[in-house]
C-alpha cells in the first residue's frame, strides 16, 4: 500500500506572498486543515488551521472586528507558515505515513516525487478512508474476531470453514497486539452469507479458534463472547 496510490492528488496550495485571509477562505471552501505553501514553483512551507488560529489570537488584543479583519488581510503566509516542512516520498507505505503523522501529532503532510516536487498530500482523513476500504466495511457483512494459535495454517483453517459455508471474505487482518504469548487475534469480514446457517458456522469456527466477538453490520447485531483486556 503505497502513498502514491492513496494520496490526494488535486492539491490546493497557497503562495507565500498570499494573505492569511486567503488561506482561511481556501480552507473553509475546500474543508481542509492544511495548505502546502509554494514559492517560485517550489514547496517552501505549510500552513495549518492551527497556524491561522494562533496568529489571529496573538494579534487580536485590543482590536475591534474591523481592525482584526484588516490585519488578517495584510498578514502574509510567509510570516506564519512552517518552513522546511515534513514531507513523505510518494513511494512510502501508508503505514509509514500513518506512523509519522502519529509521532509528530500532525494532521497531514505533503507528498513529494523522486525529484522533490510536490505531487500530492496525505492526511488523517485519507488514512481513515484506507482503513475503511481495506477492512471491507462497505460490504456491510459480518466481522468475526478470533483468538487463535500463532502458527502456520491457523488462519487458513478458519478461512476454510467460512468458504465451506459459501461465505465470501472481504478482508483478513491479524495482530499479536494484546494477544497472549503464542496467540494471534484474527479479524475476518465476510459477506453473502446465509444468516440461517450462522449457528452452524459459529460452532465450526469455535472448533478452530476462540471466538471473541461478531458484528453483523447489515442487521446491526453484536455479540461479545470473550472479553479481551487491553
Amino acid at each position: 500500500m503505497l502513498v502514491k496510490n492513496w494520496m490526494s492528488k488535486n492539491v490546493i496550495t497557497i503562495g507565500e506572498e498570499d494573505s492569511m485571509q486567503q488561506a482561511a477562505t481556501l480552507m473553509k471552501e475546500h474543508r481542509i486543515r492544511m495548505l502546502p505553501v509554494m514559492g517560485k514553483g517550489e514547496l517552501v512551507g505549510v500552513v495549518s488551521d492551527t497556524d491561522l488560529k494562533r496568529a489571529s489570537a496573538s494579534d487580536a488584543t485590543m482590536l475591534d472586528i474591523h481592525e482584526l479583519l484588516y490585519l488578517i488581510s495584510k498578514i502574509k503566509i510567509s510570516d506564519i507558515m512552517t518552513r522546511n516542512p515534513i514531507t513523505v516520498p510518494y513511494d512510502y507505505t501508508v503505514e509509514e505515513a500513518a506512523q509519522l503523522l502519529m509521532e509528530r501529532n500532525i494532521s497531514g503532510v505533503p507528498v513529494v516525487g523522486c525529484d522533490g516536487k510536490l505531487v500530492g498530500i496525505i492526511t488523517r482523513n485519507d488514512l481513515f478512508k484506507i482503513l475503511i476500504s481495506l477492512s471491507g466495511l462497505g460490504k456491510k457483512g459480518i466481522q468475526f474476531a478470533f483468538l487463535t494459535d500463532d502458527k502456520p495454517g491457523s488462519i487458513k483453517n478458519l478461512a476454510d470453514v467460512i468458504r465451506n459455508h459459501e461465505g465470501r471474505i472481504a478482508s483478513i487482518l491479524s495482530t499479536d497486539e494484546y494477544a497472549p504469548e503464542g496467540k494471534r487475534i484474527v479479524y475476518f469480514r465476510i459477506y453473502d452469507i446465509d444468516r440461517s446457517i450462522m449457528p452452524d458456522l459459529i460452532r465450526e469456527l469455535g472448533e478452530k479458534g476462540t471466538l471473541i466477538y461478531l458484528v453483523d453490520h447489515r442487521d446491526n447485531k453484536r455479540q461479545i463472547f470473550l472479553d479481551m483486556k487491553a
